[in-house]
């Protein structure tokens, strides 16, 4: 009988082999194969699977001409072999069991297996290889699917593919090592099956669901391979060798890895595969980036399917850790993460697993600060994967909770995301307690602390406590006991047995139990019923151990002393033999009455420590959580600001971080809540959904087991939101309950509830009825009816008689009832009439008196209150200014009333002479005058914004009506239009003239008649005047109320305000007091967008007030400068430096406003880019700049904005020769100071060089020296071998320069490039001094500067830097403004008319 034996390659088959090889006799030809193919059919039909032995060269020769032979026949022929193995494995069991079998048939049938699985497996894999050239050479159809492999008589690969692996698992699974000798397979059957798995996982459509039952099929194959062919090694060997080439295939060997560990028993095979990777080398690894990335991903998904057969072979990854590949990197601390998550966790581990924990776990911990931000992320994801499976030991939670925080500083925006998402894990698995604020945490553990002191006190002045052992209290015992068994034993009859029943031994009692009877009598001194008790038992018990004891004096049945002593001592001081019964060795829980005498006193009843650990744990308890809850306070100040950086990932983190701390109820919670609020306004979608989905779900699922408690808890946790809220907050809030009611997501409980707390049917505070009456003006705005209908409850709760007691919730009443203007009972049409009410309605003489009655009020909150309800007045009234006019005559008639008493009271007592003669209205009535002043400047700007919008908007809605109207009947008419008129109509001119007309009309109006001499206005005027004139004789309140009034009136009139301009200026440079200073600034910026060409020449004055002492001036300043300047109301100036010193301001909230400015400017194309060589040149002047550190940390952040390299060039350029204009050292060291802050390239170099001669001379000073130094190193990064040349030319150049100086130093020979000439350096222009030391004549009104004419025909000046000037007679710390230096050539910056408007 022949070898079949197994080739290398398909045509060695058809070469002479060895003695008894088989060798392929005829390979048939194509012609021939249909018809040899059919008779292999009839073959197998008749002979089964053995027919193979005889039939080979057919299916043989189909394989060899499988390119050329036709399909059918091909699939023919595979269909027959699978038949053919399918009969064999259901044939081979019955025949291996057979115990006729002999050798020749063993062989046989080996030979019928080995050709049958070499024929199926190379015939699989040349169907393979045709469906892949097939793949790769057609098309893919449309939407990206791969067009199936199907032949015209409809074979489909796919599902023979699959038949063909089952039969071979089929046939695999019969232990057929018994046809080998000594059942040792030979290694190559095992590689030609394996060699066939392998080539069909290499097929990246595998992986598709459809194909999931064959990749299932394929695994299994393989794990039969492993376990029964020994393929082991060599699986682990192939699976290394295919991820390096195949990507796809790491997830596929990672379940296959795992289902041969669990299914086959193959733990080995881990450890083998992550040897082989662990082979690798390291320079390897970093270069090749997708065999990398296939290792990493195959190590994670094998530790998260069977992380414990990683942990004994995890040493061989160690050093992949120190290595270049960042990407092992995270794969391998991914793989710690999963051991600990899963394996090494609890409290139940044995010593070296928690060694092994600890080990992995500071491993983990030291990588939270890699270099590389992508590990730094892992790192942190890895952290969050182990806290949510509460895996990590208390013990660290502080050290990592540290280290995360100190991670919402990293640079990387994806490691701050992380560190936010650990965060909220570490909320919501915390250890301690659902209720974590540090406010509320603070009593009970300084409680407990106290209590531990307490008992450490009282333990530390206590007697200590003798510990006394058991024989000690015998021998003190054994005198007694002596005397009392002789008493006993001495007595004829045995008189014991007439004592008590406890001397008697019982029934059904065991020796034991008389032993510890006989114990508990000798603990409570009872020795004689002890001993009478012990002498029954001797008789009772005579085998016992316990009472066994030798006698030895035994006469006419009396015990001798000594045995009773024996057997007593025995059972009290137990034995020292491990049999006996009682262990009795100690006293420390029987009473101390069992000790004779004064010896009783040495024990005492003290309590175990117990109880002082018991408290020790609870405190320590309790200081972790206080410190868990403090940490977490402190993560939420940072998380609050990175609400609002630009990337959304981050901002959707924090928001569902401050969701979740405040499930967890911690204290500071609330502050991003309330900041979160603003981000509804979010162009982002995703953003803005997110915020209402945080309040949704923090106020929308309220606890409670009715639908009333429901909407109590959601009233009342929007109560605690709106206390102390800003008007901005109650308006983004509004947003999102406007939001909730159109969704109908607010039960009609929640509308009647806030009735009742408003109206007091419910016990509430003050704050929870604002608060209710607030939400139901935000209801409102939904459903107008709801304020509408009930606006005379509104009316009699809070403006009548009880208006007095509380002005805030009256100004909360005017909020709500002004939601009815916004769509309340209006009609629907094309021009609708506004909403208003008659002037003798009761809501406006309640205002009135409410107003009225509370001018004389010392109540600071009626300032609030009549602001909002002039407002109110405005809004709904049909005539405000008549009802308006009528409350200023009243008020001022009550004060003049007042003043007047207050004069009769002081001229009636008997006071000196200096104390008549001091006005009383300005002693103790100046608060009467601050209250007029307030209600005259809210009464001044309500009736300017009522002719600008409604009185305007009025006439345009007649004139409409007016146009329909009257073309209507011209409609009618068929006249034709002049061509005029068509023209105009055309272009739009003839509504644009009209509304211009209503526009001049009501400035007219403004302009010429409210401030009027015949008008009411004007009588307040010449007292408001003099109070601003003369501040410093006025209380605070009253000169504050009289600025207000003053910059109120100036708003309506252009020439009233041109007038007063150089007193309200005054005001803000000489205020003494800060809130005067405020408020002026911050008019003043309303009056530069009013009348922007009168407040231009002063806007230096307006940049002065950034360096003001006081930190609230500051802050207005900078608000109201950065509106000015983003919204291009302001020109930019030199005076911007003043700004970027804020960058470093003593107070955070300014220097944040700062960094916002900043930000925002550095949107506007090349703004920082041209104002940063004048604050260059402002900051370093050694007069008036900043110190050096300073003008460094300013720098830093201003050249952040600096990306474009056109720019970088730029500066580089005028830096270097801005060298040859500093006049001193410092100068210098800053300029070199910010060339390292810029990023350089080649052209950059050139720059350098060709402007050396600028800074040469300079480079013997060290520290600019070591700047341009730093500037080399920033070049040789990265750099190209061509240009690395030439930087070390440069670095020759500058070293040299620096040791013997620039006279001599040898030109670098540069390429040809076009030299430019310095210019600007004999020129400039002198500089605006800033204002400082301001002189009292320093505030002349700027005169009306030259025409544009004789402006245009002056030379046009070059810009230069301020410090470029040659003259320096004028100083900037000069703050006078004289005549002469007031500008008089002013740039109008007018606002396009309609008409211009429709003419564009």
């Amino acid at each position: 009988m022949f070898d079949f034996v197994i080739p290398l390659s398909v045509p060695d088959l058809a070469k002479s082999g060895g003695i008894n090889q088989y060798v392929v006799q005829d390979v048939a030809s194509v012609q021939q194969l249909k018809s040899q193919v059919h008779s292999f059919r009839v073959a197998l039909k008749s002979k089964g699977p053995r027919c193979i032995l005889d039939s080979f060269d057919t299916p043989y020769s189909v394989l060899c001409h499988f390119q050329s032979v036709d399909p059918a026949v091909k699939e023919d022929t595979l269909e027959l072999l699978i038949q053919a193995v399918s009969s064999l494995s259901s044939d081979l069991p019955a025949q291996l069991d057979d115990p006729n079998n002999t050798a020749q048939h063993r062989k046989e049938l080996l030979n019928v297996v080995k050709m049958s699985c070499y024929l199926l497996s190379k015939l699989t894999e040349a169907f393979e290889n045709e469906t892949s050239r097939a793949g790769l050479i057609t098309a893919p159809s449309k939407g990206n699917k791969k067009t199936k492999f199907r032949s015209v008589s409809g074979f489909d690969w796919d599902a023979e593919r699959e038949q063909v692996l089952k039969v071979l698992v089929q046939l695999l699974q019969i232990d057929i090592r018994r046809l080998w000798n000594l059942s040792l397979v030979e290694e190559e059957f095992s590689s030609l099956i394996t060699c066939c798995c392998y080539k069909l996982l290499e097929n990246p459509f595998l992986n598709q669901a459809k194909n999931k039952g064959t990749k299932e099929t394929i695994l299994h194959l393989l794990g039969v391979l492993i376990k029964k062919y020994n393929h082991l090694v060599g699986a682990s060997v192939k699976v290394v060798q295919l991820l390096q080439h195949f990507e796809h295939l790491a997830p596929v060997f990672a379940q296959a890895v795992s289902l041969w560990v669990t299914e086959y028993s193959a733990k080995s095979i881990v450890g083998e595969v992550m040897r082989e990777i662990g082979l690798k080398s390291h320079e390897d690894l970093a270069h090749e980036g997708s065999g990398t990335r296939a290792y990493a991903t195959f190590l994670t998904e094998l530790a998260s399917a069977v992380p414990a057969t990683m942990i004994p072979a995890i040493s061989v990854l160690l050093e992949y850790l120190d290595g270049e590949s960042y990407v092992m990197r995270m794969a391998v601390l991914e793989v710690m993460g999963e051991m600990v998550a899963q394996v090494l966790n609890g409290e139940k581990l044995e010593d070296s697993s928690r060694d092994t924990r600890d080990q992995l776990l500071e491993t983990l911990q030291e990588h939270i600060h890699d270099i590389n931000s992508f590990v730094r992320s892992r790192v942190l994801q890895v952290y969050t994967n182990i806290v949510q499976k509460k895996a990590l030991p208390l013990a660290r939670f502080r050290d990592v909770l540290d280290l995360t925080i100190g991670r919402l500083a990293d640079k990387s925006v994806n490691v701050c995301k992380n560190a936010i998402q650990l965060l909220a894990a570490f909320m919501a698995n915390n250890p301690f307690t659902w209720k974590l604020s540090s406010a509320d945490l603070r009593e009970p553990l300084e409680k407990e602390i106290c209590k531990l002191k307490e008992m450490k006190d009282k333990e530390k002045e206590k007697t200590p406590v003798a510990v006394i052992e058991a024989w000690e209290v015998w021998n003190a015992m054994e005198p007694e006991l002596i005397q009392t068994v002789e008493a006993v034993l001495s007595v004829e009859g045995r008189g014991y047995n007439e004592d008590a029943s406890e001397d008697h031994v019982l029934i059904n009692e065991t020796p034991q139990e008389s032993a510890e009877k006989i114990l508990h009598l000798l603990q409570n001194n009872k020795y004689r019923q002890a001993i009478v008790l012990t002498l029954a038992c001797l008789e009772t018990f005579p085998e016992s151990e316990y009472f066994s004891l030798e006698k030895t004096n035994v006469e006419d049945k009396n015990t001798s002393q000594k045995n009773v002593l024996n057997i007593m001592g025995h059972i009290f001081k137990g034995s020292d033999t491990p049999n006996s019964g009682l262990q009795v060795s100690s006293l420390s829980s029987a009473p101390v009455k069992n000790l004779p005498g004064d010896q009783q006193s040495i024990l005492s009843t003290e309590s175990s420590p117990i109880d002082i650990d018991k408290q020790q744990m609870l405190v320590q308890y309790l200081r972790d959580t206080h410190n868990f809850a403090i940490k977490m306070e402190k993560a939420i100040a940072v998380i609050s600001d990175m609400l609002y950086w630009k990337t959304t990932s981050v901002v959707l983190e924090a928001i569902n971080f401050f969701v979740t701390v405040s499930e967890f109820g911690v204290s500071h919670a609330l502050i991003g809540i309330r900041r979160m609020l603003p981000l509804v306004w979010s162009k982002d979608s995703g953003v803005k959904e997110a915020v209402i989905e945080a309040y949704r779900r923090l106020y929308l699922n309220p606890s409670g087991d009715t639908q009333r408690a429901k909407a109590q808890t959601l009233i009342h946790n929007l109560s605690l939101l709106m206390v102390d809220a800003s008007l901005g907050t109650v308006q983004c809030l509004e947003e999102i309950i406007i939001e909730f009611f159109q969704k109908g997501e607010f039960h009609s409980s929640v509308t009647q509830l806030l009735w009742e707390r408003f109206t007091g049917k419910i016990p509430s505070s003050s704050l929870e009825r604002r608060a209710a009456v607030l939400l139901i003006g935000m209801a409102s705005r939904v459903e107008q009816e709801i304020v509408y209908s009930n606006l005379d409850t509104l009316i009699a709760v809070a403006l009548k008689e009880n208006v007095q007691e509380d002005y805030l919730l009256a100004r909360d009443v005017c909020i709500t009832i002004s939601k009815i203007a916004d769509g309340g009972k209006q009609k629907t049409g094309k021009s609708t009439r506004p909403f208003r009410m008659s002037q003798d309605h009761p809501l406006f003489s309640t205002l009135s008196d409410a107003i009225v009655k509370g001018v004389t009020s010392r109540d600071s909150n009626w300032t609030s209150f009549s602001d909002h309800a002039i407002s109110l007045i405005y809004l709904l009234s049909e005539s405000p200014e008549k009802l308006c006019a009528n409350i200023l005559h009243r008020c001022a008639a009550c004060i003049l009333e007042d003043i007047n008493k207050e004069k009769d009271v002081v001229s009636q007592d008997k006071q000196n002479v200096e104390e008549k003669a001091l006005s009383p209205s300005i002693s103790v009535l100046s608060f009467l005058l601050a209250n007029l002043f307030c209600l005259v400047g809210a009464v001044a700007f309500q009736q300017m914004a009522h002719l600008e919008t409604s009185v305007c908007t009025e006439l345009q809605r007649r004139r409409m009506e007016k146009e329909e109207q009257t073309g209507a009947t011209s409609t009618k008419k068929s006249k034709q239009p002049s061509s005029e008129s068509n023209i105009d109509e055309e272009m739009g001119l003839v509504g644009a003239t009209a509304e211009d007309t209503e526009a001049e009309l009501v400035r007219k109006i403004c302009e010429n008649e409210l401030l009027s001499e015949d008008q009411l206005l004007s009588k307040f005027t010449p007292l408001i005047l003099k109070v601003c004139n003369s501040p410093g004789q006025y209380t605070d309140q009253l000169s504050t109320a009289a600025c207000l009034a003053l910059s109120k009136c100036m708003m309506i009139s252009s020439e009233f305000c041109d007038s007063h301009l150089r007193l309200l200026f005054t005001l803000l440079e000489k205020s003494p007091i800060p809130s005067v200073r405020s408020n002026t600034i911050i008019a003043l910026g309303d009056l530069t967008i009013r009348f922007p060409n009168l407040i231009e020449p002063w806007t230096p004055h307006l940049y002065a007030r950034l360096r003001d002492e006081s930190s609230s001036v500051r802050k207005t300043a900078v608000i109201v400068m950065t509106h000015l300047i983003l919204k291009d109301l302001v020109k930019v100036k030199g005076q911007i430096s003043e700004m970027a010193v804020l960058l470093n301001d003593g107070d955070p909230e300014i220097t944040s406003l700062a960094y916002n400015f900043f930000n925002e400017l550095a949107s506007k194309d090349n703004a920082i880019y041209n104002l940063l060589p004048d604050m260059i040149s402002r900051l370093s002047d050694p007069e008036k700049g900043v110190e050096e550190q300073l003008f460094k940390t300013i720098m830093t952040q201003l050249f952040s904005y600096i990306t474009k390299d056109k720019q970088t060039e730029s500066l580089v350029e005028k830096l270097c020769q801005r060298f040859r204009t500093a006049r001193t050292e410092r100068q210098c060291r800053d300029l070199a100071h910010c060339l390292t802050l810029l990023s350089y390239t080649e052209r950059g170099l050139k720059k350098m060089l060709e402007n050396f001669d600028c800074y040469g001379d300079k480079l013997v000073d060290d520290h600019i020296y070591q700047s341009f130094l730093n500037v080399i190193g920033q070049m040789r990064k990265g750099t190209k071998p061509e240009f690395k040349a030439l930087v070390d030319e440069f670095e020759q150049k500058l070293t040299a320069c620096h040791n013997r100086g620039m006279e001599n130093i040898e030109p670098i020979e540069l390429e040809p490039s076009q030299n430019k000439e310095e210019q600007g350096t004999k020129r400039g222009i002198k500089q605006r001094p800033i204002l400082k030391n301001v002189a009292d004549n320093s505030f002349v009104t700027p005169k009306h500067r030259a025409s544009k004419k004789a402006a245009a025909r002056k030379k046009k000046m070059a810009v230069t830097f301020s410090s470029d000037e040659n003259s320096t007679e004028e100083s900037d710390a000069d703050a006078e403004i004289a005549e002469h230096e007031t500008p008089k050539v002013t740039t109008p910056i007018g606002r396009s008319s309609r008409r211009t408007r429709a003419k564009k």
